[in-house]
Protein backbone atom coordinates (compact mmCIF):
# COMPACT_ATOMS: atom_id res chain seq x y z
CA UNK A 1 0.00 0.00 0.00
CA UNK A 2 1.01 3.15 -0.84
CA UNK A 3 0.18 5.25 2.18
CA UNK A 4 0.83 9.25 2.24
CA UNK A 5 1.37 11.55 6.05
CA UNK A 6 0.46 15.18 5.79
CA UNK A 7 1.75 16.47 8.68
CA UNK A 8 2.64 20.49 10.07
CA UNK A 9 5.11 19.12 12.64
CA UNK A 10 7.81 16.51 11.99
CA UNK A 11 11.48 15.88 12.88
CA UNK A 12 13.92 17.52 13.40
CA UNK A 13 10.93 19.35 15.31
CA UNK A 14 10.15 17.65 18.78
CA UNK A 15 7.15 16.94 19.86
CA UNK A 16 4.49 14.23 20.48
CA UNK A 17 2.74 14.41 16.80
CA UNK A 18 6.36 14.25 15.16
CA UNK A 19 7.21 11.34 17.31
CA UNK A 20 3.76 9.74 16.63
CA UNK A 21 4.36 10.02 13.03
CA UNK A 22 7.80 9.07 12.99
CA UNK A 23 6.62 6.01 15.11
CA UNK A 24 4.07 4.82 12.21
CA UNK A 25 6.15 5.58 9.18
CA UNK A 26 8.59 3.11 10.86
CA UNK A 27 6.11 0.62 12.06
CA UNK A 28 3.89 0.50 8.34
CA UNK A 29 7.08 0.68 6.47
CA UNK A 30 8.42 -2.84 8.89
CA UNK A 31 4.97 -4.31 7.03
CA UNK A 32 6.01 -3.51 3.61
CA UNK A 33 4.25 -0.86 2.39
CA UNK A 34 5.86 2.73 1.23
CA UNK A 35 4.83 5.54 3.06
CA UNK A 36 5.71 9.00 1.84
CA UNK A 37 5.47 12.18 4.65
CA UNK A 38 4.14 15.49 3.12
CA UNK A 39 4.93 18.62 5.75
CA UNK A 40 7.04 21.85 6.06
CA UNK A 41 10.28 23.10 5.54
CA UNK A 42 12.24 23.40 8.68
CA UNK A 43 15.04 25.97 9.49
CA UNK A 44 16.90 22.93 11.12
CA UNK A 45 17.25 20.86 7.75
CA UNK A 46 19.48 22.34 5.45
CA UNK A 47 18.30 23.57 1.52
CA UNK A 48 19.12 20.27 -0.91
CA UNK A 49 19.45 18.00 2.46
CA UNK A 50 18.48 14.21 0.74
CA UNK A 51 15.25 12.69 3.17
CA UNK A 52 13.96 9.81 1.30
CA UNK A 53 10.24 9.72 1.03
CA UNK A 54 10.04 13.32 2.39
CA UNK A 55 8.53 16.21 0.93
CA UNK A 56 8.56 19.66 2.79
CA UNK A 57 6.60 22.31 1.43
CA UNK A 58 6.86 26.40 2.12
CA UNK A 59 6.08 27.14 5.59
CA UNK A 60 6.59 30.12 8.04
CA UNK A 61 6.33 30.17 12.22
CA UNK A 62 2.76 29.59 13.07
CA UNK A 63 1.61 32.29 15.07
CA UNK A 64 1.43 31.72 19.06
CA UNK A 65 3.43 28.65 18.82
CA UNK A 66 6.68 30.05 16.90
CA UNK A 67 8.32 26.62 16.93
CA UNK A 68 5.66 24.99 15.24
CA UNK A 69 5.28 26.03 11.35
CA UNK A 70 2.46 26.50 8.93
CA UNK A 71 2.90 25.92 4.88
CA UNK A 72 1.23 28.35 2.80
CA UNK A 73 1.39 26.55 -0.87
CA UNK A 74 1.97 23.86 -2.08
CA UNK A 75 -1.38 21.82 -3.31
CA UNK A 76 -0.83 21.48 -7.04
CA UNK A 77 2.59 20.31 -5.92
CA UNK A 78 1.61 17.91 -3.19
CA UNK A 79 -0.93 16.58 -6.02
CA UNK A 80 1.52 15.76 -8.47
CA UNK A 81 3.84 13.91 -6.17
CA UNK A 82 1.07 12.38 -4.95
CA UNK A 83 -0.44 11.26 -8.38
CA UNK A 84 3.74 9.84 -8.87
CA UNK A 85 3.93 7.85 -6.10
CA UNK A 86 0.10 6.27 -6.77
CA UNK A 87 -0.86 7.24 -3.15
CA UNK A 88 -3.85 4.48 -2.06
CA UNK A 89 -5.05 6.58 0.95
CA UNK A 90 -4.17 9.76 3.05
CA UNK A 91 -4.15 9.89 6.46
CA UNK A 92 -3.78 13.87 7.88
CA UNK A 93 -2.15 14.65 11.33
CA UNK A 94 -3.33 18.43 11.95
CA UNK A 95 -6.50 19.96 10.90
CA UNK A 96 -4.01 23.23 9.25
CA UNK A 97 -2.63 23.84 6.06
CA UNK A 98 -1.10 20.71 5.68
CA UNK A 99 -4.29 18.58 6.51
CA UNK A 100 -5.95 20.86 4.09
CA UNK A 101 -3.08 20.11 1.28
CA UNK A 102 -4.63 15.87 2.76
CA UNK A 103 -7.70 16.55 2.19
CA UNK A 104 -7.32 18.37 -1.19
CA UNK A 105 -5.10 15.72 -3.03
CA UNK A 106 -7.56 12.71 -1.67
CA UNK A 107 -10.33 14.89 -3.40
CA UNK A 108 -7.92 15.17 -6.19
CA UNK A 109 -7.32 11.27 -6.70
CA UNK A 110 -10.27 10.25 -5.65
CA UNK A 111 -8.58 8.10 -2.83
CA UNK A 112 -9.89 7.97 0.81
CA UNK A 113 -8.52 10.27 3.91
CA UNK A 114 -8.43 9.49 7.21
CA UNK A 115 -7.49 11.71 10.08
CA UNK A 116 -6.04 11.74 13.48
CA UNK A 117 -7.35 13.97 15.69
CA UNK A 118 -4.29 14.60 18.54
CA UNK A 119 -4.96 17.76 20.13
CA UNK A 120 -7.30 18.59 22.39
CA UNK A 121 -7.86 22.28 21.30
CA UNK A 122 -10.02 23.60 24.10
CA UNK A 123 -7.11 23.25 26.79
CA UNK A 124 -5.17 25.40 24.58
CA UNK A 125 -7.15 28.29 23.56
CA UNK A 126 -5.13 30.30 26.59
CA UNK A 127 -2.33 30.68 23.62
CA UNK A 128 -4.59 32.71 21.48
CA UNK A 129 -5.17 36.50 22.71
CA UNK A 130 -5.06 34.46 26.24
CA UNK A 131 -8.23 32.79 25.51
CA UNK A 132 -10.14 35.87 24.30
CA UNK A 133 -10.77 35.65 20.86
CA UNK A 134 -11.85 31.81 20.57
CA UNK A 135 -14.24 29.42 22.69
CA UNK A 136 -15.20 25.49 22.77
CA UNK A 137 -17.67 26.51 20.64
CA UNK A 138 -15.54 27.92 17.91
CA UNK A 139 -13.10 24.40 18.05
CA UNK A 140 -16.71 22.51 17.68
CA UNK A 141 -17.73 24.17 14.63
CA UNK A 142 -13.78 24.11 13.06
CA UNK A 143 -13.28 20.54 14.18
CA UNK A 144 -17.18 19.47 12.48
CA UNK A 145 -16.00 21.22 9.31
CA UNK A 146 -12.71 19.92 8.69
CA UNK A 147 -13.95 16.44 9.49
CA UNK A 148 -16.81 16.73 7.04
CA UNK A 149 -16.37 14.51 4.55
CA UNK A 150 -13.35 12.56 5.61
CA UNK A 151 -14.01 8.41 5.57
CA UNK A 152 -12.88 8.11 8.95
CA UNK A 153 -10.77 9.39 12.49
CA UNK A 154 -8.74 8.00 14.82
CA UNK A 155 -9.03 8.74 18.56
CA UNK A 156 -5.76 8.54 20.32
CA UNK A 157 -7.78 7.73 23.37
CA UNK A 158 -11.19 7.21 24.72
CA UNK A 159 -11.27 10.92 25.84
CA UNK A 160 -10.74 12.03 22.59
CA UNK A 161 -13.28 9.67 21.37
CA UNK A 162 -16.14 11.30 23.93
CA UNK A 163 -15.40 14.63 22.57
CA UNK A 164 -15.38 13.94 19.32
CA UNK A 165 -18.76 12.19 19.53
CA UNK A 166 -20.18 15.52 21.74
CA UNK A 167 -19.23 17.80 19.03
CA UNK A 168 -21.64 15.55 16.91
CA UNK A 169 -19.15 13.64 14.52
CA UNK A 170 -20.94 11.29 12.71
CA UNK A 171 -17.77 9.56 10.36
CA UNK A 172 -16.34 6.28 11.93
CA UNK A 173 -14.10 6.82 15.26
CA UNK A 174 -11.57 4.33 15.97
CA UNK A 175 -9.43 4.46 19.19
CA UNK A 176 -6.07 3.25 18.45
CA UNK A 177 -3.37 4.35 21.13
CA UNK A 178 0.03 5.59 19.82
CA UNK A 179 2.80 3.68 19.94
CA UNK A 180 6.48 3.08 21.00
CA UNK A 181 9.07 1.67 19.24
CA UNK A 182 10.46 -0.62 21.80
CA UNK A 183 13.68 -1.79 20.78
CA UNK A 184 14.88 1.92 20.41
CA UNK A 185 14.20 2.48 24.08
CA UNK A 186 16.15 -0.28 25.33
CA UNK A 187 18.75 -0.10 22.82
CA UNK A 188 22.38 -0.27 24.89
CA UNK A 189 24.06 3.17 24.97
CA UNK A 190 27.50 4.17 26.56
CA UNK A 191 25.85 7.13 27.52
CA UNK A 192 26.02 8.23 31.08
CA UNK A 193 23.15 10.78 31.29
CA UNK A 194 24.00 11.24 34.96
CA UNK A 195 27.21 11.96 34.60
CA UNK A 196 27.16 14.63 32.04
CA UNK A 197 24.28 16.25 34.29
CA UNK A 198 26.31 15.80 37.45
CA UNK A 199 24.26 13.61 39.81
CA UNK A 200 25.94 11.18 41.86
CA UNK A 201 24.61 7.25 40.74
CA UNK A 202 22.80 6.83 44.12
CA UNK A 203 20.94 10.19 44.39
CA UNK A 204 16.97 9.40 43.36
CA UNK A 205 16.61 11.59 40.59
CA UNK A 206 12.88 12.54 38.87
CA UNK A 207 12.30 13.33 35.26
CA UNK A 208 9.92 15.24 33.39
CA UNK A 209 10.47 15.19 29.73
CA UNK A 210 7.95 17.38 27.26
CA UNK A 211 7.70 20.55 25.63
CA UNK A 212 8.28 23.27 28.65
CA UNK A 213 4.47 24.71 28.22
CA UNK A 214 1.98 26.51 30.43
CA UNK A 215 -0.58 23.39 29.87
CA UNK A 216 2.23 20.64 31.08
CA UNK A 217 1.84 22.04 34.42
CA UNK A 218 5.62 21.54 35.20
CA UNK A 219 4.83 24.40 37.93
CA UNK A 220 2.94 21.97 39.74
CA UNK A 221 5.77 19.29 40.17
CA UNK A 222 8.07 22.22 41.37
CA UNK A 223 5.44 23.67 44.10
CA UNK A 224 6.20 19.30 45.94
CA UNK A 225 9.69 19.68 45.55
CA UNK A 226 10.55 21.29 48.48
CA UNK A 227 8.57 18.57 50.65
CA UNK A 228 10.27 15.73 48.78
CA UNK A 229 13.65 17.18 48.80
CA UNK A 230 12.82 17.31 52.97
CA UNK A 231 12.35 13.54 52.94
CA UNK A 232 14.85 12.97 50.46
CA UNK A 233 17.72 15.83 50.88
CA UNK A 234 19.44 14.19 47.67
CA UNK A 235 17.05 14.02 45.31
CA UNK A 236 17.29 15.39 42.16
CA UNK A 237 14.55 16.97 39.36
CA UNK A 238 15.26 17.19 35.49
CA UNK A 239 13.36 18.85 33.49
CA UNK A 240 14.36 17.89 30.13
CA UNK A 241 12.14 20.25 27.05
CA UNK A 242 12.31 24.01 25.71
CA UNK A 243 8.95 26.22 25.34
CA UNK A 244 7.56 29.48 26.30
CA UNK A 245 7.32 28.66 29.97
CA UNK A 246 10.95 27.84 30.48
CA UNK A 247 11.88 31.92 31.96
CA UNK A 248 8.78 31.23 34.51
CA UNK A 249 9.98 27.85 36.05
CA UNK A 250 13.93 29.28 35.99
CA UNK A 251 12.45 32.22 38.34
CA UNK A 252 10.40 30.03 40.36
CA UNK A 253 12.98 27.84 41.17
CA UNK A 254 14.59 30.28 42.30
CA UNK A 255 11.61 32.00 44.70
CA UNK A 256 11.57 28.19 45.99
CA UNK A 257 15.67 27.94 46.33
CA UNK A 258 15.24 24.83 44.25
CA UNK A 259 18.55 25.85 42.63
CA UNK A 260 20.63 22.61 43.86
CA UNK A 261 17.71 20.93 43.34
CA UNK A 262 16.06 21.19 39.61
CA UNK A 263 18.22 20.88 35.85
CA UNK A 264 16.85 22.46 33.02
CA UNK A 265 18.43 20.35 30.26
CA UNK A 266 16.90 21.93 27.20
CA UNK A 267 15.58 20.43 24.28
CA UNK A 268 16.25 16.47 24.42
CA UNK A 269 16.84 14.83 20.57
CA UNK A 270 14.37 12.28 19.95
CA UNK A 271 17.39 10.01 19.62
CA UNK A 272 18.59 10.78 23.08
CA UNK A 273 15.23 10.34 24.97
CA UNK A 274 15.78 6.84 26.06
CA UNK A 275 18.90 7.29 27.92
CA UNK A 276 17.22 10.10 30.33
CA UNK A 277 14.03 7.62 30.73
CA UNK A 278 16.59 5.16 31.64
CA UNK A 279 19.04 7.36 34.50
CA UNK A 280 15.77 8.29 36.54
CA UNK A 281 14.25 6.69 39.12
CA UNK A 282 10.73 7.62 38.40
CA UNK A 283 9.18 9.82 35.65
CA UNK A 284 6.39 12.30 36.70
CA UNK A 285 4.13 13.93 34.16
CA UNK A 286 0.98 17.00 36.11
CA UNK A 287 -0.22 17.46 32.40
CA UNK A 288 -4.12 17.44 32.52
CA UNK A 289 -4.30 17.34 28.96
CA UNK A 290 -2.64 14.63 27.48
CA UNK A 291 -4.62 12.86 24.73
CA UNK A 292 -2.40 9.93 23.96
CA UNK A 293 0.43 10.26 26.74
CA UNK A 294 3.43 9.12 24.51
CA UNK A 295 5.82 10.34 27.26
CA UNK A 296 4.32 7.34 29.75
CA UNK A 297 4.50 4.64 27.76
CA UNK A 298 7.97 6.22 26.48
CA UNK A 299 8.74 5.70 30.24
CA UNK A 300 7.48 2.30 30.53
CA UNK A 301 9.42 1.17 27.67
CA UNK A 302 12.43 2.05 29.01
CA UNK A 303 11.15 -0.07 32.27
CA UNK A 304 10.78 3.34 34.43
CA UNK A 305 7.59 3.79 36.79
CA UNK A 306 5.55 6.90 36.30
CA UNK A 307 3.54 9.09 38.55
CA UNK A 308 1.25 11.03 36.49
CA UNK A 309 -2.47 13.05 36.54
CA UNK A 310 -5.21 10.54 35.81
CA UNK A 311 -7.33 10.83 33.06
CA UNK A 312 -9.28 8.32 30.73
CA UNK A 313 -6.23 6.88 29.14
CA UNK A 314 -4.33 6.68 31.91
CA UNK A 315 -6.46 3.57 33.36
CA UNK A 316 -5.89 1.66 30.51
CA UNK A 317 -1.64 1.35 30.97
CA UNK A 318 -1.67 2.25 34.73
CA UNK A 319 -3.83 -0.81 35.54
CA UNK A 320 -1.02 -2.83 37.40
CA UNK A 321 0.09 -0.47 40.56
CA UNK A 322 3.45 -1.81 40.10
CA UNK A 323 3.88 0.39 36.34
CA UNK A 324 2.98 3.22 37.88
CA UNK A 325 0.67 5.07 39.86
CA UNK A 326 -1.95 8.39 39.27
CA UNK A 327 -3.11 11.78 41.13
CA UNK A 328 -5.55 14.11 40.80
CA UNK A 329 -4.28 16.82 43.26
CA UNK A 330 -0.63 18.30 44.28
CA UNK A 331 -0.93 16.82 47.34
CA UNK A 332 -1.61 12.95 46.06
CA UNK A 333 1.27 13.93 43.56
CA UNK A 334 3.22 14.31 46.39
CA UNK A 335 2.18 11.32 48.68
CA UNK A 336 2.71 9.03 45.33
CA UNK A 337 6.03 10.75 44.86
CA UNK A 338 7.32 9.83 48.41
CA UNK A 339 6.22 6.38 48.06
CA UNK A 340 7.83 5.67 44.92
CA UNK A 341 11.12 7.25 46.68
CA UNK A 342 10.94 5.17 49.74
CA UNK A 343 10.41 1.88 47.53
CA UNK A 344 13.81 2.89 46.00
CA UNK A 345 14.46 1.67 41.99
CA UNK A 346 12.03 -0.83 42.42
CA UNK A 347 11.96 -2.61 38.87
CA UNK A 348 8.74 -3.53 37.09
CA UNK A 349 8.50 -7.31 36.81
CA UNK A 350 9.80 -8.52 33.47
CA UNK A 351 6.42 -10.35 33.12
CA UNK A 352 4.21 -7.45 33.83
CA UNK A 353 6.38 -5.40 31.27
CA UNK A 354 6.32 -7.87 28.74
CA UNK A 355 2.46 -7.29 28.72
CA UNK A 356 2.47 -4.28 29.05
CA UNK A 357 4.61 -3.71 26.08
CA UNK A 358 3.27 -5.54 23.92
CA UNK A 359 -0.30 -3.60 24.38
CA UNK A 360 2.04 -0.33 23.42
CA UNK A 361 3.72 -1.54 20.95
CA UNK A 362 4.80 0.13 17.67
CA UNK A 363 4.21 -2.74 15.81
CA UNK A 364 0.86 -3.13 17.14
CA UNK A 365 0.25 0.23 17.13
CA UNK A 366 1.13 -0.28 13.17
CA UNK A 367 -1.31 -3.06 12.77
CA UNK A 368 -4.52 -1.28 14.23
CA UNK A 369 -3.90 1.50 11.85
CA UNK A 370 -3.56 -0.47 8.86
CA UNK A 371 -6.40 -2.71 9.20
CA UNK A 372 -8.66 1.23 9.79
CA UNK A 373 -7.13 2.27 6.26
CA UNK A 374 -8.47 -1.15 4.89
CA UNK A 375 -12.01 -0.80 6.22
CA UNK A 376 -11.52 3.08 4.94
CA UNK A 377 -10.87 1.80 1.25
CA UNK A 378 -13.31 -0.92 1.53
CA UNK A 379 -16.06 1.44 2.58
CA UNK A 380 -14.82 4.22 -0.10
CA UNK A 381 -14.99 1.50 -3.46
CA UNK A 382 -17.92 0.08 -1.51
CA UNK A 383 -19.42 4.03 -2.01
CA UNK A 384 -17.98 4.62 -5.44
CA UNK A 385 -19.60 1.74 -6.68
CA UNK A 386 -22.91 2.79 -5.71
CA UNK A 387 -22.54 6.67 -6.64
CA UNK A 388 -21.44 4.95 -10.16
CA UNK A 389 -24.50 2.83 -10.12
CA UNK A 390 -26.84 5.42 -9.46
Amino acid sequence: MNIGLFTDTYFPQLSGVATSVKTLKDALEKEGHNVFIFTTTDPHVAKGTVEPNVFRFSSIPFISFTDRRIAFRGFFEATKVAREVKLDIVHTQTEFALGMMGKYVAHQLNIPAIHTYHTMYEDYLHYVLNGHLLRPYHVKQFTKGYLKSMDGVIAPSERVRVLLKKYGIKIPIRVIPTGVDIESMNEDSPRNVRQELGIDESAPVLLTLSRVAAEKKINHILNVMPDVVDEFPDVRLVIAGDGPELDELQDQVERLTLEDYVIFTGDVPHEDVANFYRMADLFVSASDTETQGLTYIEALAAGTRCVVYDTDYTEHVFDNPVLGSVFTTQSEMLEEILTCLKESKKAIPQAVLAKKLKQISAAHFGKQVLAFYQSAIGEYEKADKGSAND
